[in-house]
């Protein structure tokens, strides 16, 4: 993923914030004609560091196994998985002039490592028990899996569990950087009044980065991390 420097935050937990408020991520890995690409949930694993770097930590991902995608994948794959954050349309007509152009504002993190598989089934349980639970409290309404785990194994042999051990991650955060702090509050203020509250994740996430106004507010953490490395692929 290209990410301009201006683009970047050094603070890692912010990357940690994509992956955790937005766990549908994309699995790709390299195909033979085209590249494999599949939606599935993946968190960071039990027991690994809840804060700071993520390079070194290990995420859990599962999906199904009469997927082609999961049969292409073998222990030591090279994989990317992508997390999308909010993101919205910047019109022209929140700059103060002409000549300007449309664009879009979002944050997305990438990840980049190997795939291990799980082959064990009482992990892959294991492994569907934690993501549904850290789900339901992360997104739901307080349900209790007790009652239907033996459901769960039921469906267990559809089920294709896989760790993925981080080497690499790009974070991109584009939110008007490049623009003067009068203009960051003009795109602001136009995702806050958006009446369908689509705008208003990208709109919040921009302030708590210190973009707009009120002046003297700050930009922290909005600086190049050279130290996140980088996706070979």
């Amino acid at each position: 993923m290209f990410v301009p420097s201006h683009y970047q935050i050094q603070d890692e937990d912010w990357h940690r914030r994509i992956i955790d408020g937005h766990p549908l991520a994309t699995l790709t890995t390299n195909g033979a004609a085209v590249p494999w690409a599949s939606r599935l949930p993946a968190l960071v694993a039990p027991g690994q560091p809840q804060s700071g770097p993520l390079t070194g930590t290990e995420l859990f991902g599962h999906l199904n196994r009469a997927n082609p995608h999961w049969k292409a994948l073998a222990d030591g794959t090279y994989a990317r998985l992508m997390f999308d954050g909010p993101g919205g349309f910047v019109t022209p007509a929140v700059y103060p002039g002409d000549p300007s152009a449309p664009t879009w504002n979002f944050a997305a993190v990438h990840v980049c490592g190997r795939i291990q598989l799980i082959h064990e089934p009482e992990e892959t349980l294991e492994v569907v028990r934690w993501t549904a639970e850290r789900l339901e409290q992360r997104f739901g309404a307080g349900w209790d899996q007790t009652a239907s785990v033996d459901y769960f194994r039921q469906i267990l042999p559809g089920v294709g569990a896989f760790r993925l051990r981080i080497d690499a991650v790009e974070g991109l955060f584009k939110f008007s950087q490049e623009k003067p702090a009068d203009v960051q509050e003009s795109v602001i203020r136009r995702y806050e009044a958006d009446d369908s509250g689509t705008g208003r994740p990208i709109a919040r996430m921009m302030r708590e980065a210190g973009m707009g106004q009120p002046a003297g507010a700050g930009r922290p953490g909005l600086t190049p991390d050279a130290a996140a490395g980088v996706c070979p692929f």
